[in-house]
């Protein structure tokens, strides 16, 4: 079983990546969420990994986290569902709206995937209300995922931000003060480091006006 490979992105072909890991290159299916963030040829990438042999082929398909992969893994076991539909559910609905929709009995959700028709989505809807502790489960763990590359992402700008009123003359202690005031404070939805700047400056000014 190939349950995760970290390599350099050779190419990026629609869904289908070139991995490759230690001179071996791995062709991975992946889910949309792998595709959201862009990643460039020549890239380092983790995937979480689910191998499937059949008799006429031998196929990886590929998750940006173990969470999706459960899911993945949730939806194959459904009478019915092969790969292809599963990974088409993972890339059209998250698990968080998927743990909704079964306990709303919302059929449209899985109507909207494409290849799923009301039939299907019917099944699949009472399939999947059997699973819907295991759903729940799958979902809080996708949740603190985001939550957690969110994080992240955002103290990574803060030390940026940082890094730049520093190289403008101020002393690390006020920079570190000011962008922890700004991200208190400002309305700043998926701030940049010119935004905190540009705000913490604003701050300095002000304070010697008042002083």
């Amino acid at each position: 079983m190939i349950g995760r490979l970290t390599g350099t992105l050779l190419d990026v072909d629609g869904a289908l990546l070139t991995l490759d890991v230690q001179g071996v290159g791995y062709e991975v299916e992946v889910a949309a969420s792998v595709l959201i963030s862009q990643p460039q040829s020549g890239s380092e990438l983790t995937l979480f990994t689910h191998f499937v042999v059949r008799e006429d082929a031998q196929l990886l398909f590929g998750f940006a986290n173990r969470a999706e992969r459960d899911l993945f893994r949730a939806y194959i076991k459904i009478n019915g569902v092969g790969p292809k539909l599963g990974l088409a559910l993972i890339s059209a609905v998250d698990s968080a709206s998927l743990t909704q929709a079964v306990q709303h009995n919302d059929v449209s959700v899985l109507t909207r995937v494409p290849g799923v028709g009301k039939k299907t989505a019917e099944r699949l809807m009472v399939e999947l209300k059997n699973r819907l502790d295991s759903l729940a489960e799958i979902s809080g763990a996708s949740l603190a995922v985001v939550r957690e590359v969110g994080n992240r992402v955002e103290r990574a700008v803060e030390m940026e931000a940082e890094d730049a009123l520093v190289a403008l003359g101020y002393r690390p202690a006020d920079a570190a003060k000011a962008v922890a005031l700004v991200m208190q404070t400002a309305e700043l939805e998926s701030a940049t480091v010119e935004d905190i700047v540009r705000q913490a400056l604003r701050q300095f000014a002000q304070a010697k006006l008042n002083a």
